[in-house]
Formats: structure tokens, C-alpha cells, sequence
């Protein structure tokens, strides 16, 4: 999974926000996993790794669309409230900026490490407003692998939110990685099966806890399979 230079395309996005207002569940042996707090969580086995690929709609209340984007993108305050961040930043690389993200996994596993990009558009599609996040692992020299982590190879994330109409936001994700390794795939998969769930159940729904409920949102839908010690985080 390495876009290379250029990243994303205009597809890609417009991809994102069809699914937002369509969702695109049909053809394809995606299951119902969990029903709650007005999220819908899919999966899809991937045949190649064991792994399952995720599928999020929803809606979260009293979060605006702008709000949960700002607070997804904001690697800073990630790294005040999540335990499990090693090490989390942003540096430019051949004109384009990469997120290294290193993530602490319990003893005796060994640490995982992430380099990818993203990229944050607002579109007009349909006469709606929509915010698209798209995210996607790559490889570039100045991120070499370190000795006794890991490097996550493969990893993508797509991310649309819009106005519910009110003052929260209609949502949409798609989320897939393989953390490598030697942890078997049924563990991975009930790791994601039972942390994204219960993060979603805790979701505060009151507009004063609004950073709060994105917080475990996103926690919930990012990286889930340190879980496999450490709960859920992004």
C-alpha cells in the first residue's frame, strides 16, 4: 500500500463521500458486527491476511463536522490524552508531509510503527458539504524500519463527515491494517471486535463532552489491534 508521490485522487474522495450518502454494503460479504449510540460497525474478511476490513456509518450528536475533522487531524493533542503513543509527528519528506506514529504494545510483543500520509478536503458533492480525511501507509528513506519494531506495511483509512442537520455530524469510515508479526489473526480479530464496541458504548453524548466523544470515536476506529494488551486508540 504506497500511493507515492500525488497521494490521493479526485476518485478517492468523491469515493468517500458516495459511500457517506450511499452506503455500499451490497455485493461484497460485509457482516453487521455491532449496532450502538447510532453507529453501525461492518466487516469484510480480507481472504488474503485473515484480517477483516471495517466499515463505520453513523451519526454523532452535537459534534460538527468541522470539529471531529480538527480533532482527528490534531496529532498534538493526541499525544496529551493517549497512553499508548511512542512516538507521533508530522515531518515533510520529498515536498510531502508523513506522519510517523509508533505505538506501545504490552510485553512481550514488540512495539508497531506507522508512516503514512493523508489529506483533508472539503467537496461540494450532491449540494453537501463534505469533509473527506483519507490516509494510506507509504514508505519513504527518512522513516528506515527500527530494530525491534515493527513497521506496518499495510494500513488505510478513509474518513467523510457532513452535517446531520442539526448540530452534529453524519459519518463515514472505512479502516484496514495488518499489524505483521506474530499475533495470530483470530486474536487480532477479536481484539477489534470487542475494543471498537465497548469505546463506541462509553461515547459521552452531551454537547459539553463533545471532545470527549471524538476522542473515543476516533480511538475506537484507529489502530484497534493493540487491543490486543492496550485498548483501542487511533
Amino acid at each position: 500500500m504506497d500511493p507515492g508521490a500525488g497521494c490521493f485522487s479526485e476518485e478517492q474522495f468523491r469515493e468517500a463521500c458516495a459511500e457517506l450518502q450511499h452506503p455500499s454494503l451490497s455485493g461484497a460479504k460485509w457482516e453487521l458486527l455491532v449496532e450502538t449510540l447510532g453507529i453501525s460497525i461492518y466487516r469484510q474478511l480480507d481472504q488474503q491476511t485473515g484480517l477483516y476490513e471495517y466499515k463505520v456509518f453513523g451519526v454523532l450528536e452535537d459534534c460538527s463536522p468541522e470539529l471531529l475533522a480538527d480533532v482527528y487531524m490534531d496529532l498534538d493533542y493526541r499525544k496529551q490524552w493517549d497512553e499508548y503513543v511512542k512516538e507521533l509527528y508530522e515531518k515533510e519528506c520529498n515536498g510531502e508531509a508523513v506522519v510517523y506514529w509508533e505505538v506501545k504494545y504490552p510485553f512481550p510483543m514488540s512495539n508497531r510503527d506507522y508512516v503514512y500520509v493523508r489529506q483533508r478536503r472539503e467537496l461540494d458533492f450532491e449540494g453537501k458539504k463534505v469533509l473527506v480525511i483519507l490516509a494510506w501507509s507509504t514508505s519513504v528513506l527518512q522513516f528506515p524500519e527500527k530494530s525491534g519494531v515493527i513497521r506496518v506495511k499495510q494500513y488505510k483509512q478513509s474518513l467523510a463527515i457532513q452535517s446531520d442537520g442539526k448540530k452534529g455530524s453524519k459519518v463515514f469510515m472505512c479502516y484496514f491494517d495488518n499489524p505483521g508479526g506474530q499475533i495470530p489473526s483470530w486474536l487480532i480479530n477479536w481484539a477489534a471486535k470487542s475494543g471498537v464496541p465497548n469505546f463506541l458504548k462509553d461515547m459521552a453524548p452531551e454537547s459539553s463532552q463533545a471532545r470527549g466523544q471524538i476522542k473515543a470515536t476516533a480511538a475506537s476506529l484507529h489502530h484497534s489491534h493493540s487491543n490486543v494488551g492496550p485498548k483501542p486508540h487511533m
